[in-house]
């Protein structure tokens, strides 16, 4: 089941993809929630390129690596990734209130549909504030 989630950031495409795609911003960003956050990542954005985000509770409870490996890119226009046995796929595109973001995953079997999609969302909430916030 193919999951979909968006969201519209007010700032120049170039800076979204930038901030999409830049270890550094990925940090800032890269958190469903507050109590959660981004301590490293990695990005080698070419197709057959590896990417990775250690993703941890701030209380150092749990945490663990979200990775997968680029199979297309489209400079500005589209990412896609497999990670692990699945697929996702973000696209970007500029309309008037600035760019559209679009994120369609593959759905995992452990967590309700509802529960990934809200956490997908939320992150990607987050990434719009965060490049709001830095222009």
């Amino acid at each position: 089941m193919k999951i979909q989630v968006e969201t519209i950031v007010a700032a120049p495409i170039a800076r979204v993809w930038q901030a999409y795609t830049t270890p550094e911003d990925i940090k800032q960003w890269n958190a469903a929630s507050d109590d959660w956050h981004t301590t490293a990542a990695t990005v080698d954005l070419s197709v057959g390129g590896d990417f990775s985000s250690r993703m941890e509770a701030k209380d150092g409870s749990f945490g663990f690596d979200f990775a997968g490996t680029y199979t297309k890119i489209v400079a500005l226009k589209l990412i896609e990734y497999t990670f692990g046995d699945r697929t996702a796929q973000i696209e970007f595109s500029e309309v008037p209130e600035g760019v559209r973001v679009g994120v369609t995953f593959d759905a995992e079997t452990e967590n309700a549909v509802e529960l990934q999609q809200q956490g997908w969302l939320a992150i990607l909430k987050n990434f719009a504030r965060h490049v709001e916030r830095s222009m």
